[in-house]
């Protein structure tokens, strides 16, 4: 096995890869490792050993991942490091979370965790330890544009695994210490090579989403977490007549469909939540769609700024296409984003990503859907 991992004496960079335990953080490490480069491992916990169940195969960071991410830096030969951000995660992506949920918004803890936890808290104990770079096992690329004098981030070959929405809040110093080894591999060709290198991790199963939450079950752990008294309220349609009753704001979420309790003539999503006032507003189908909607808490990648008007493919959620907009500066720190046709519940809390092709221009968090 040792032999494998010879480390070539011509290119000594310092690489240190952030290993969730999973094959894709795995197959970064052996990979770079291949290449000549000088790699150490890290790994950050995300929360106290009490909830860090051994049992919650899915979450990364969990006792079950940390072990595993160990073994395969033993495996292939190379330190290994796992520090606490416990404290950090539960400020700045948990209680996010949670309070995001409370206020009626739809949060995105993935891109936060990315922009303040992978590539903020954990890229600083990279440079401590004296890393050139640092390298996830992200499906997406980055290059460098000597035109522009940026760096730009663009999607992964696998179209399908592609995650350059979760980074569009990545700052160009940030980019510039990132390097992607999986840019050019499929989930297939990443198993198929894992395994082929014999890492423990070759046919893992993937993290969910929201990797915090057990069960999924959103307001339960928000209640549980937060200590908070979630207050049933009124549903009603947007001209204010009650249809029924909701079991809290933070069960719902825009474009909702299933779990309202209410015959109606034909189907109702929920189209707004009303904090003040307690309320879920519900609507038809041709209510969930919105022509336009504005956003803020900017990032711009590939260009310094937007002065005029831009031309984009805009996505508004993860697992949404990438549709044809406009967007406008209407505020020091807010644009209009114009779709050519309609999208399906843009919900306020979102992240809201623009592309040109392959490439990510920019992005921010939306604001309020109109």
């Amino acid at each position: 096995m040792k032999s494998m991992w010879k480390i070539s004496k011509a290119k000594r960079k310092r690489v240190a890869v952030a290993m969730s335990g999973g094959v894709d953080s795995s197959l970064a490490a052996a990979l770079l490792l291949k290449e000549g480069y000088e790699v150490i491992g890290l790994t950050f916990r995300m929360w106290p050993k009490n909830e860090c169940a051994a049992s919650f195969k899915r979450a990364c960071c969990s006792l079950e991942a940390v072990t595993r991410a160990r073994a395969v830096a033993e495996d292939i030969g190379i330190p290994y490091y796992v520090f606490d951000f416990s404290e950090e995660f539960k400020k700045n992506v948990i209680d996010y979370f949670c309070e995001e949920y409370l206020k009626g918004f739809t949060p995105n803890p993935c891109v936060v965790c990315n922009e303040k936890i992978k590539f903020g808290l954990l890229h600083e104990k990279a440079l401590a330890l004296d890393a050139d770079l640092i390298a996830t096992g992200h499906y997406v690329d980055k290059v460098f544009d000597k035109k522009r004098n940026r760096f730009l981030l663009k999607e992964g070959r696998d179209k399908g695994k592609d995650q350059s929405y979760f980074l569009f809040s990545l700052s160009q110093e940030q980019l510039r210490y990132a390097t992607f080894p999986l840019a050019d591999y499929t989930k297939e060709k990443t198993r198929r090579t894992a395994k082929k290198f014999r890492l423990k991790t070759y046919n893992t199963v993937s993290s969910q989403d929201i990797c915090f939450i057990q069960d999924l079950n959103y307001a339960e752990y928000i209640k549980k977490k937060m200590g908070v008294e979630i207050k049933e309220g009124d549903i009603a349609d947007k001209n204010g007549k009650v249809l029924g009753r909701h079991k809290g704001i933070p069960y719902y979420t825009i474009g909702q469909r299933r779990g309202l309790r209410i015959a109606y003539s034909e189907p109702l999503y929920v189209i707004g939540i009303d904090r003040p006032g307690n309320r879920v507003i519900v609507g038809t189908r041709k209510d969930v769609l919105k022509g336009s909607l504005t956003a803020h808490r900017l990032n711009w990648i590939a260009i310094e700024d937007i002065d005029k008007p831009l031309r984009v493919k805009a996505k508004i959620r993860y697992n949404h296409s990438k549709e044809d907009a406009a967007v406008t500066r209407i505020g020091s720190d807010s644009v209009r984003v114009d779709f050519d046709a309609p999208q399906e519940a843009p919900a306020p809390g979102q992240a809201v990503v623009f592309y040109d092709k392959d490439m990510v221009v920019g992005g921010g968090w939306i604001k309020e859907a109109l």
